[in-house]
């Protein structure tokens, strides 16, 4: 198995649904996403105030950052 630092988000949620689905089982599983992926509370206010007073130059530089890392 690849180091979970090395996966890709892609394979890492395959690697985590085996898992909870080995562990779990597949009702298990289901009741998992549905509990954690159907999202709570209001994204769109909350985007706006965690990108108040962000420029468009600090998200291309942090862009810029992220995929060096890669």
């Amino acid at each position: 198995m690849i180091a979970i630092e090395k996966m890709t988000d892609a394979e890492f949620d395959a690697v985590a649904f085996d898992l909870l689905k080995r562990e779990l089982g597949v009702d298990g599983l289901a009741r998992f996403l549905r509990l954690h992926r159907s999202g709570r509370g209001d994204y769109t206010r909350d985007r706006e105030e965690w990108q108040r007073g962000i420029s468009v130059d600090e998200i291309a530089e942090s862009i810029r950052l992220r995929r060096a890392e890669e």
